[in-house]
């Protein structure tokens, strides 16, 4: 059976590109379509498979540091791979991978992380931050995500099966297109985080430094609890700000390595989360270190953290994007510290192992390959075929 793993784009290497991956370590003869790859060599090593096809884009000026620019023309380049010769399409998709051609006679799954939320869900968010509210060129915007919408849905009904990264995306993958997805969570690197149960006195947030992650909301509350102190790690355009907002028993670190941050996710008394992500590898990362999260109760943080009044809890859930809130949810934390156990922390991220997520994965394929023609169902039904 020959297969055909089709992925957005290779720009650098994030969550997507490490779900990649365990992809093609369940298919290594497959071949890898991609819009643009720009990965380093070391980082394209990772990618086991046999070939690496790229679209016109990565040959269009600029697109290595302003591919984005290009997304009025992902889904014509998309449509421009031809993968007829495949028996087997499999699309890892946040934006339009989905959205290639497939014959009738192709199986074609697609593993989505989520339908395009700047098109969709989050689109007037999106204009907002990114001052696209008034003007000539937000008519031209407009109009780009009118028409993307429109695409998205109609490539909908090119896919067989899909694969959703939580019940958070699988709901929303039916709001969007109206088809059920199975629910097959993401890979952690369980085996680099290892189990430290001896805890000491400080708190911990690691992020990207960006605004929709409400990291501002977490140095706000900590700065407000001068006995407690925080820790954050990472780097974005937000640094700077939160610098200048961060109280006294509030460090900010930066950029640091990986074994900077298992250092400290291994240490820290409790991990901090306030975004309302889709999934949250980095709360799996922060258990596997036997260390309890607090995070906002929404989202991803729902199906991750087994929260408070549960057998075996591993953290703390809060209802509201806030300060006050996230103040109140560390008081109930401390209150109730002794129902944490690291251990329990461990063996729940656990159940996001790459080992796990093959096995579910490979298994799903398989599964979705043997479909039944209209002819077999209409004579199982005993109706005329």
């Amino acid at each position: 059976m020959k297969v055909a793993v089709v992925h957005d784009w290779l720009p650098f290497w994030g969550g997507a590109e490490s779900v990649l991956e365990q992809i093609l370590e369940c298919y290594p003869e497959a071949d890898l379509y991609v819009l643009c790859d720009f990965l380093s060599e070391e980082q394209r090593a990772r990618l086991k498979c046999r070939s690496i096809h790229t679209s016109f884009i990565q040959r269009l000026p600029f697109a290595r540091r302003r591919f984005w620019y290009y997304l009025p023309w992902m889904p014509c380049a998309i449509e421009q791979f031809d993968l007829s010769n495949y028996d087997l399409v499999i699309s890892s998709s946040h934006s339009v991978a989905k959205g290639v051609l497939t014959r009738p006679d192709q199986v074609h799954v697609s593993y989505v992380y989520s339908p395009m939320r700047y098109a969709w869900d989050l689109y007037h968010q999106h204009m907002r931050r990114s001052g696209y509210g008034a003007g000539l060129r937000s008519w031209w915007i407009k109009w780009v995500m009118h028409y993307l919408r429109i695409w998205d849905v109609r490539t909908a009904n090119g896919v067989d099966a899909y694969a959703a990264d939580s019940a958070f995306v699988a709901r929303r993958i039916w709001k969007t297109y109206r088809r059920e997805a199975a629910v097959i969570y993401p890979p952690a690197s369980i085996e680099r985080f290892a189990l430290h149960e001896r805890k000491e006195d400080f708190y911990l947030c690691v992020s990207r430094l960006v605004s929709y992650k409400c990291i501002d909301l977490i140095v706000s509350a900590f700065s407000e609890m001068k006995d407690k102190r925080l820790v954050v790690i990472g780097d974005g355009p937000e640094l700077r700000r939160l610098q200048r907002m961060a109280g006294s028993n509030v460090e900010i670190l930066g950029y640091g390595t990986d074994e900077v941050v298992q250092y400290y996710m291994q240490r820290a008394r409790a991990f901090l989360f306030a975004a309302e992500e889709d999934f949250g590898i980095v709360l799996i990362e922060a258990q596997a270190c036997g260390t309890p999260v607090i995070a906002y109760g929404r989202g991803g943080a729902t199906e991750t953290v087994v929260p408070m009044g549960s057998p075996e809890p591993t953290g703390v859930l809060f209802d509201e994007q806030s300060p006050a809130a996230i103040v109140t949810a560390v008081g109930v934390f401390e209150r109730n510290r002794h129902v944490f156990a690291s251990r329990n922390c461990r063996n729940n991220a656990e159940r996001f192992s790459k080992e796990q997520f093959r096995r579910t994965f490979s298994a799903f394929v398989t599964a979705s390959s043997v479909r039944e023609t209209p002819h077999q169902i209409a004579r199982q039904r005993g109706l005329p075929g």
